[in-house]
């Protein structure tokens, strides 16, 4: 089993529970751990054998922006429910940051998913 991340997303989006939050586009920032067996594509060498992780950037890029909820709770799950479209993922772990919100500080939730 390896390990997979993918740090520092960034993704603007319209999400919140204060009013107002959704009226506009904000900030939100992603890390993402995933794990999946690579023992195919240690071999091969080819890109369709592991997560492709710049597909996977849009991917978490378009679910931000295209949603609009109310917790990052929700978010999270769907962004969750993204990474596991790929059969070979066997653990995820993500987290989503709301950095421009808070004076000195940054919110955050992280979510544990295992097929």
């Amino acid at each position: 089993m390896a390990r997979i991340a993918l740090r520092n997303v960034r993704a603007l989006g319209r999400h919140g529970a204060d009013p107002g939050e959704r009226d506009r586009e904000q900030p939100f920032d992603i890390d993402l751990v995933a794990e999946l067996d690579t023992s195919v594509a240690e071999l091969s060498d080819e890109l369709s054998d592991t997560l492709d992780y710049a597909a996977l950037h849009r991917r978490l890029v378009m679910v931000v922006s295209r949603t609009s909820f109310t917790l990052l709770e929700r978010l999270a799950r769907e962004l969750l429910d993204e990474v596991f479209e790929d059969r070979r993922v066997q653990f995820a772990q993500l987290t989503i940051a709301k950095p421009a919100i808070l004076a000195g500080a940054t919110p955050s939730v992280t979510l544990e998913r295992r097929r």
